[in-house]
């Protein structure tokens, strides 16, 4: 059984990223679906659950290795984003009590400088514009 799946799948594209995450969000739709008691809107999640599922297990056997491949960059490039930009706002929040951070108004660059030093006059690294504000 184990070497005929082995042989079934040779040549197909199999599991990365996105599958993972196509399956876990038709899992939490199947799980919010439980909540909902309204009959339509059940009916709607579980067509776009079984939608998901489809196109999902679509990927997993697919030949077109290019076109997966270039379908899990564009997911992986959107999940790194998100990432990034929630990692950066943790990184604020962390520093918020001993420094305090700046947008240039020139170039929209994000600045830090410590807290409690009055009026100073903060330059741009980037652009070298030279601003006031109090820290």
């Amino acid at each position: 059984m184990r070497d005929w799946f082995r042989r079934f799948m040779q040549g197909r594209y199999g599991v990365d990223h996105f599958s993972h995450f196509l399956v876990i969000l038709a899992f939490l739709l199947m799980f919010i679906q439980l909540f909902i008691h309204h009959d339509v809107l059940r009916l709607i999640i579980s067509v776009l659950v079984m939608i998901i599922l489809i196109f999902s297990y679509y990927r997993t056997f697919s030949r077109n290795h290019y076109q997966r491949y270039r379908e899990n960059e564009w997911y992986l490039k959107c999940h790194n984003s998100v990432k990034y930009f929630f990692s950066r706002e943790r990184n604020n929040m962390q520093q918020r009590k001993t420094y305090k951070i700046f947008r240039c108004p020139n170039c929209g660059q994000s600045i830090r400088v410590p807290k409690g030093k009055g009026k100073i006059a903060i330059t741009c690294p980037m652009c070298k514009t030279e601003f006031i504000k109090k820290s």
